[in-house]
């Protein structure tokens, strides 16, 4: 048994569903878990609906519109038969979230978030699955918030182990008795009060690494539009080559610095149970990709760059110049947990403390102003903070040649600057 996952490019338009489902009719009657993503741009759609649902701007319903006629579109491309039962499947996700917009949020945004953009990955399975019957490959449609249990942390469920797997191998075994091919969604989970979570933005990933684990699957195959894991972003680096064969902890250590290809929670579930994970190309699925597993790495080893933009950096002192030390680390990091910071990249002296973050319009405001009350508080913005792991010299003055470096750490393995572009 087999996971396979394809993100939102792979199932973005008629053309590229029915790709996946030439890709799926290879393997035919092999026993699959495949995981789905929100349909191209659906995910950010939906967050533009749950931001004007929120602020109560009167657009929300019209947005959600929007996403309700491209998947009916998309569907008049697949199906032919305007009374096929998936009009009315889809039909009624959208009516449910109808109904919830009309109604005021009550429990924050977080809460609001999960129960609105978690039907992206509804709509996409319901439809694809409905596709893959119609094109006789067998298949069964399963709600991941019956397999994956969560605790109520919403937009980053925590899972409960032992209960999402006695759940999803009941559920799994349930739905390969009826076709060989299970299709269920990523990113979301439920609480015991069924509740839908969300894993974390792109968690796709990592829904496939847990039905992996818990399945004791042979392997996992994640499907993108790039040929493998490149050692950079080709939009940053012209000359960014692919990585045959990498080791679960520099696949860790790529995922966690920010390289987007594979989500950061992915690796250790399968690192756990010795499953070895591919990245491979849905244009081209014949091809290699790359492989990752323990002691998975080539030699010699290759230099990863990963750039994340839109990155602000903070600094914070006492307001009488004293020592930063334990006590107010302490309140610094549990303040950061409250709001639901991510720290890129963080570095302390006697009397500062600096730490560089994802500029997040909700979240920084919200930092910067209760540090305040307590911390003298300067910060930069539209900064990037470039990463290298396997660095050598002529790679660092290759990426920092021109620019301000504001912060700057080194291991023996992994370089990271915090830069402000130059100015054009």
């Amino acid at each position: 048994m087999r996971v396979f996952k394809f993100g939102g490019a792979s199932v973005k338009d008629a053309a590229a569903v029915r790709n996946v489902t030439s890709i799926l009719s290879e393997h035919s009657g092999e026993q699959l878990v495949v995981i789905i993503s929100a349909m191209g741009k659906t995910t950010n759609a939906l967050e533009e609906v749950v931001q004007s649902w929120y602020k109560r701007d009167g657009r929300c319903l019209e947005l959600l519109s929007g996403v309700k006629e491209f998947h009916f579109q998309l569907m008049e491309e697949l199906f032919a038969d305007a009374k096929h039962p998936i009009y009315d499947l889809v039909n009624n996700i959208f009516v449910e979230t109808e109904w919830a917009l009309e109604e005021d949020p009550m429990r924050g945004y977080d809460f609001s978030y999960d129960q609105v953009v978690s039907a992206g990955e509804l709509l996409s399975t319901r439809i694809i699955e409905a596709f893959l019957e119609m094109s006789f490959v067998q298949a069964t449609w399963v709600d991941a918030r019956d397999c994956i249990r969560t605790d109520n942390t919403y937009r980053e469920g925590r899972i409960d182990w032992a209960v999402t797997e006695k759940q999803i191998i009941d559920v799994a075994k349930a739905a390969w008795k009826k076709a060989p091919v299970l299709v269920t969604q990523g990113f979301i989970g439920g609480t015991s009060e069924n509740y839908t979570t969300t894993l974390g933005r792109e968690g796709s990933d990592y829904t496939a690494s847990v039905f992996a684990y818990c399945l004791n699957a042979e392997s996992v195959v994640i499907w993108k539009d790039v040929p493998g894991v490149l050692n950079a972003d080709p939009k940053f680096f012209k000359d960014a080559q692919k990585l045959e064969r990498i080791s679960y902890l520099d696949a860790i250590e790529l995922a966690y610095y920010g390289a987007s290809v594979i989500h950061p929670k992915t690796i250790k579930p399968i690192e756990n149970k010795s499953i070895p994970l591919y990245v491979k190309s849905f244009l081209n699925p014949g091809q290699q990709g790359t492989a990752i597993g323990r002691d998975f790495q080539t030699k010699p080893l290759i230099p990863s760059f990963i750039f994340k933009t839109n990155q602000v950096l903070v600094s914070i002192s006492a307001k009488d110049f004293s020592f930063i030390a334990e006590e107010s680390l302490s309140r610094i990091f549990t303040l950061m947990a409250d709001i639901g910071i991510k720290i890129n990249l963080m570095q302390n002296s006697a009397i500062s403390f600096s730490v560089c973050m994802d500029n997040d319009p909700l979240r920084i405001p919200e930092l910067i102003t209760a540090l305040r009350k307590d911390f003298k508080v300067l910060y930069n913005d539209d900064l990037q903070l470039y990463t290298v792991r396997h660095y050598y010299p002529s790679t660092i003055e290759m990426l920092t040649e021109g620019r301000e470096v504001l912060l700057e750490q080194r291991s023996r393995h992994t370089a990271q600057f915090v830069v402000r572009k130059p100015e054009e």
